[in-house]
């Protein structure tokens, strides 16, 4: 019983951990959207989309309706939405940091090459 939370929350992120899957949950932020409109958005085929669709209605973080012959998909629960902003910040801090990593580097790099140069010219 003591591991169900974590197991739940595993199985949830591994749900997730896949570039086309959080594709399709961003295409679906703004509303539910049938396969053919997401597999023409996506630019793959019918196969592949709804192979992730069905990984994403497994684990309940998307839920179907049929019109019809077409079936339209939207995300159940909204704060799933939340959840990719908040590793998008994740994210953008990262390459913050990165980048700041990289303007430090940088500019001892430059110093270094200045120390260089003004020893060469002693010599």
């Amino acid at each position: 019983m003591q591991d169900s939370l974590p197991n739940f929350k595993a199985d949830f992120f591994k749900a997730l951990a896949h570039p086309i899957r959080i594709k399709i949950l961003e295409l679906l932020r703004y509303g539910e959207l049938s396969v053919t409109e997401l597999q023409e958005r996506l630019d793959i085929d019918a196969s592949s989309v709804s192979q992730q669709l069905s990984i994403l209605r497994y684990k309940a973080i998307v839920e179907s309706r049929k019109s019809g012959t077409t079936v339209y998909y939207k995300v159940r629960d909204p704060a799933v939405f939340e959840l990719l902003d908040v590793a998008r910040r994740i994210f953008n801090n990262q390459l913050i940091k990165s980048r700041s990593t990289l303007e430090q580097l940088e500019e001892e790099t430059t110093q270094e090459l200045e120390t260089e140069s003004r020893s060469n010219k002693n010599t």
